[in-house]
């Protein structure tokens, strides 16, 4: 029998624990695809948005950032319509305004990878949590990210939307202690 962190429990939220959720990304697109979805998922459960990203997909170019970054007043208002996705407008604006802060962010460092590395060493901080109550909503690392990421013009990225962002996109491994996708490599907390 495969142990799993207990949040996996659909079919949909399985597929993502196994997949993704932990797993160190290095991808600018896919960095940047994971920091929209967190900020659409801010007051919705993760189910909700990964049920929802396909949709997102199509209506933010791929999550190509220098496309979305050019998002005007009538491709906002179009998705604001869009039933696909979460239809509030100050995420989608968000999303548009954090594609611009994400452009910058590359042209300063390069990528964004290199930036938002940086705040961990470089390499995955692997947690020991025995249980998901042993996962906080957020650490001094995701106070950190958050903190300059707003500094930088971010929005819908406070310090416990970051730590998620953080898991989702393998910064920080909090798969509880026994799940099959545990990690052994990296610093330990």
């Amino acid at each position: 029998m495969v142990i799993r962190c207990p949040w996996a429990t659909t079919p949909l939220g399985i597929a993502y624990h196994d997949a993704e959720w932990g797993v160190p990304v290095h991808d600018d697109r896919k960095l940047f695809e994971f920091l929209i979805l967190e900020g659409a998922q801010a007051g919705l459960s993760w189910e909700t948005i990964l049920r929802k990203r396909d949709a997102y997909r199509r209506a933010f170019a791929g999550f190509d950032p220098a496309k979305v970054a050019r998002f005007a007043a009538p491709t906002i208002r179009r998705l604001l319509k869009d039933e696909g996705i979460v239809r509030n407008r100050l995420k989608i604006q968000s999303a548009v305004t954090n594609a611009r802060a994400f452009l910058a962010v590359q042209r300063e460092y390069g990528s964004f990878d290199a930036y938002v590395w940086r705040f961990v060493g470089g390499k995955p901080i692997i947690n020991r949590r025995r249980r998901m109550g042993d996962v906080p909503a957020k650490t001094a690392e995701s106070d950190a990210l958050s903190k300059d990421l707003v500094k930088r013009g971010f929005k819908f990225v406070g310090s416990t939307i970051c730590y998620a962002y953080m898991q989702g996109v393998g910064l920080v491994d909090d798969h509880v202690d026994g799940c099959f996708r545990k990690t052994g490599a990296g610093s330990v907390k």
